[in-house]
């Protein structure tokens, strides 16, 4: 599938990210496939995966675009979706249809170059999203070449808007300003903020936690239950 090919099959839908982390519940590629399949008969247009076996597993369960990243430390830097180009290659050789990799302006490990990474990918045919926090992050990949932006990281970075929401000013305005298709992504929590997110120009959008993390969608509810017992019956302590 070509560069633009992908682009247009996920533009005004819905992707979700279905990602758990080695402490989580879920994590485990067979859980992953069977939460993208469930992702999947609920009309998400493409699914978000990290790691190569993940996206591996996804893409040989479903006929859906994976968009592929990798989360690795490393010490030298603050960067870890996608840093180097050990990932990129990880994830061509897994199948990726998309790959996104952190472009904000931080130094990268080892001296990588956020153009070479993106390069990489063009050679490979396929098609490259450069998280970011800042429009100034999002114009700069843009200016190198990047198939689209995603705003994942805003709030994720000590210097971009902290909100407990998404930072849908920043849609707004990278919509407006940015040559290449804008993704919405990040603290998105309830179908509302996905149609506003639309209205303010969003390419696709992007939701994971809020469909694909069971203990912290239980936590939300769980804590607006204690919340209203507090409300209802003060220090009380029900059975």
């Amino acid at each position: 599938m070509g560069i633009e090919g992908v682009l247009s099959q996920v533009q005004h839908g819905l992707i979700v990210s279905c990602q758990a982390l080695p402490d989580e519940p879920l994590h485990g590629a067979d859980s992953m496939v069977k939460m993208a399949r469930a992702a999947q008969q609920g009309g998400a247009v493409a699914i978000r995966a990290n790691g190569a076996t993940d996206v591996r597993a996804i893409k040989q369960a479903l006929s859906l675009p994976v968009i592929g990243l990798i989360k690795r430390e490393y010490e030298d830097s603050d960067i870890y979706i996608t840093p180097t180009l050990r990932e990129m290659e990880e994830l061509v050789e897994a199948g990726a249809d998309i790959i996104a990799l952190d472009a904000t302006l931080r130094p990268r490990p080892g001296g990588c170059k956020l153009k070479r990474l993106i390069d990489y990918a063009h050679e490979h045919g396929v098609t490259s999203m450069a998280d970011i926090s800042t429009l100034e992050e999002a114009l700069h990949a843009a200016s190198l070449g990047v198939g689209c932006v995603s705003t994942t990281l805003s709030g994720y970075t000590p210097y971009s808007a902290q909100m407990d929401g998404p930072d849908l000013e920043l849609v707004r305005r990278a919509s407006e300003l940015v040559p290449v298709p804008l993704i919405a992504e990040g603290r998105i929590h309830d179908p509302a903020q996905v149609e506003e997110a639309f209205r303010l120009g969003a390419h696709a959008v992007v939701v994971g936690s809020a469909i694909t993390r069971p203990q912290l969608i239980t936590q939300r509810f769980a804590d607006a239950a204690r919340k209203a017992v507090k409300s209802i019956y003060g220090d009380e302590r029900q059975n």
